[in-house]
């Protein structure tokens, strides 16, 4: 079979298949996306750290003019809300925490990428996720049980904001600078 022969089985399509290629691929634009932003409005105070491993709760630390925000990015497909992500408490815990989930078209072209927000202001931290339901394990153990990850939660997609634009994402993770003002009039 070819490496470009497509089956109707969903689980099957490249954005299944090669998920973890996907979600480099969307961090890396998100990334470039981003800083391109930046550049374009004269603001050239930026970081941008990435975590080797997600045993913080985070994918990335962006900083902006003093501004801290460790970020857990999420990737699903643009034409589908998500029903739940899963996150971790850690990220709690996290100054500026809060959580991206990108939605990509089939090609995974930028320019029709979906944001969908959940975090506070800059200065607060990822609203209070603990009472949620404990998420459980995506792969069952020898005896197939799905055990739960008693430190990560179930965040369901109602609670996640779509946002019109990367502006609108730029100004609920970093809000109004002297640098720029209000990023959205």
């Amino acid at each position: 079979m070819s490496a470009r022969s497509h089956t109707s089985n969903e689980n099957s399509s490249p954005h299944a298949i090669h998920s973890t290629l996907r979600e480099s691929i969307v961090e890396h634009l998100f990334i470039g996306q981003t800083l391109q932003w930046f550049w374009k409005h004269g603001v050239y105070d930026v970081e941008v750290l990435r975590s080797e491993f997600d045993a913080g709760g985070y994918d990335l630390v962006m900083t902006c003019c003093g501004i801290d925000r460790y970020i857990q990015l999420k990737t699903v497909l643009a034409d589908k809300k998500p029903d739940r992500l899963k996150a971790s408490m850690k990220l709690e815990r996290k100054p500026g925490g809060c959580i991206v989930c990108v939605g990509v078209p089939d090609d995974l072209d930028p320019g029709g990428f979906v944001y969908r927000w959940f975090g506070d202001t800059p200065d607060k931290p990822l609203p209070a996720i603990g009472a949620m339901q404990v998420a459980k394990h995506t792969k069952g153990d020898a005896t197939g049980a799905k055990n739960e990850r008693p430190a990560h939660r179930v965040i369901p997609g109602s609670h996640f904001e779509q946002l019109p634009s990367l502006d609108a994402l730029l100004d609920r993770l970093f809000g109004s600078t002297p640098l720029w003002g209000p990023l959205i009039a």
